[in-house]
């Protein structure tokens, strides 16, 4: 049973994941809230609880446009269930259930009918966005997942585990991934595509942060950031020749900013600097 927005109103909320697109923020709570507001005044556009149960954390979000254009949240949360919320209704059109926590989903691009759902699971699905339902098992993984992402070209998609690799999945054959990428420390829980496709990063719980080229089919090709700190999150700029990375440190807590390098002769890229 959702929560009337009026009951709500007033209660602080502790963010636990945040998501912007298509004109609107979006903001998930602690005890299952989701906040929205219009991205360029800040009016709140709405507020709920999307469930009541006890395991109510908003694990994450992703804003995304159906085929005939209008904007949809997807909601996924600790009691194992993802949420569809269409906008600007704010009415919730389908609800997914699953057998484990759901840590983070995300829908194909371009209006595609995918959908890469990963938690505390050792595989990862690649299921249908409209119906929920299982396609493929993503086998690999050693440990519970926590972050994945689409290549803006709607056939590659990464997912981030507990287990300090990245892999690397092809629609066309999701029996195997295409590639594994390691961390040095621990999880990686923050992983994303360039907006253009020629750069997946990934980040460790601190310290180190990975990039790598996506032009070559190995992904040989990659830098490492490498710097003091419990890292926040990080995003790409929209037109991707910046890199921003939150750190979250009571002393050193700061927002690192990388310019994209592109002194090669060739026009490929050559990657970041401070």
């Amino acid at each position: 049973v959702e929560s009337r927005a009026d009951d709500l109103v007033g209660r602080a909320v502790q963010v636990t994941t945040i998501a912007v697109g298509h004109g609107i923020l979006v903001a998930g709570g602690f005890e299952g809230e989701l906040v929205v507001k219009q991205l360029h005044t800040g009016q709140m556009l709405h507020f709920e609880k999307v469930t009541q149960n006890e395991n109510a954390i908003t694990n994450a979000l992703d804003v995304f446009t159906t085929r005939s254009g209008a904007p949809r949240v997807l909601v996924c949360s600790n009691d194992c269930a993802i949420r569809i919320i269409d906008v600007p209704s704010f009415s919730k059109v389908h609800q997914f259930d699953f057998t484990w926590p759901v840590n983070y989903a995300s829908r194909q691009p371009n209006h595609g009918k995918l959908m890469c759902v990963v938690g505390d699971d050792l595989d990862a699905i690649l299921a249908d966005g409209d119906t929920g339902k299982s396609l493929h098992s993503l086998r690999g993984h050693r440990d519970y997942s926590f972050a994945a992402s689409w290549h803006p070209g709607g056939y590659m998609f990464a997912t981030g585990n507990q287990d300090s690799t990245a892999r690397v999945w092809d629609v066309r054959n999701p029996s195997r991934a295409l590639c594994v990428l390691g961390g040095h420390l621990g999880a990686i829980r923050s992983l994303r595509f360039s907006s253009d496709g020629s750069m997946l990063a990934m980040t460790e719980p601190a310290d180190f942060v990975h990039i790598y080229d996506t032009t070559g089919a190995t992904f040989e090709r990659s830098q490492e950031i490498d710097f003091f700190g419990e890292i926040a999150g990080f995003a790409f700029s929209p037109c991707t020749e910046a890199l921003y990375v939150g750190v979250s440190d009571d002393m050193f807590g700061s927002l690192l900013e990388y310019e994209r390098d592109r002194s090669d002769a060739s026009g490929r890229p050559c990657g970041l600097s401070r």
